[in-house]
C-alpha cells in the first residue's frame, strides 16, 4: 500500500481495475477542514489523462513493476523489437507503447522497458541521446548576432532546432524530455 503522502510523479498504482501512473500532484489545505490531494493520472493502457482529489492519508494499492534493461533491435510494420542483453530473449513491443520516444530510439540502444507481470507498459529513455544530423541547411557568416537556429534533420528523423555552426554529418546530444538540443558531441 501507499499513501497519498509518500506519491511522487512516475509511482503505478492499481485502482478499480486500471493501472494508473501519477503525472502531477498537489496538496490542498483549505480553511478547518482536513487536507486534501489532487492527483493528474494516466492510465497506463489506455493513455487516458483524469484528474481526482482524495483525502490525505488515502492509501492505494501499489502496482508492482518491473524495469529491465533492454537494447531496441528493430522496427516492423507495427512493432519495436527489443533484446534482453542477458538471457537474448526478443519482445516485439507495439509502436502505441513506445509513443513519441521512438523519434529517439537507435538501433542497438539501450533503454529501460517498464513491465507489469509479462505486460510491457512503457519504454523509459536515457536523459540525453546522441544523433547524427543527416539535413540542415548551411549557416551564414553574420546571421550568429542573435543566438539564431535552424532546422536539423537527424539519423532517426527527428527533427530539432539546432545552432547556426551545426553541420551535416556533426553528432549531437538531445534531451529525451524536452526534445531540444543540448550540445554538440563531435
Amino acid at each position: 500500500m501507499i499513501s497519498t503522502g509518500d506519491l511522487k510523479k512516475g509511482a503505478t498504482i492499481e485502482q478499480d481495475g486500471k493501472l494508473l501512473s501519477v503525472m502531477d500532484y498537489s496538496h490542498i489545505k483549505v480553511g478547518r477542514g482536513s487536507a486534501q490531494v489532487r492527483i493528474k493520472f494516466r492510465d497506463v493502457r489506455t493513455g487516458a489523462i483524469t484528474e481526482q482529489t482524495f483525502q490525505a492519508g488515502t492509501k492505494f494499492n501499489r502496482a508492482r513493476v518491473e524495469r529491465r534493461p533492454m537494447q531496441y533491435l528493430y522496427r516492423d510494420d507495427q512493432f519495436l523489437t527489443f533484446m534482453n542483453t542477458e538471457t537474448f530473449d526478443q519482445i516485439p513491443v507495439p509502436a502505441e507503447t513506445v509513443g513519441d520516444g521512438e523519434k529517439f530510439l537507435k538501433e542497438n540502444e539501450v533503454c529501460e522497458l517498464i513491465l507489469y507481470g509479462d505486460e510491457v507498459i512503457g519504454v523509459e529513455l536515457p536523459i540525453t541521446v546522441e544523433l547524427q544530423v543527416t539535413q540542415t541547411d548551411p549557416g551564414f557568416k553574420g546571421d550568429t548576432a542573435q543566438g539564431g537556429t535552424k532546422p536539423a534533420t537527424l539519423e532517426t528523423g527527428l527533427v530539432v532546432n539546432v545552432p547556426l555552426f551545426i553541420e551535416e554529418g556533426s553528432v549531437i546530444r538531445v534531451n529525451t524530455d524536452s526534445g531540444q538540443y543540448t550540445e554538440r558531441v563531435s
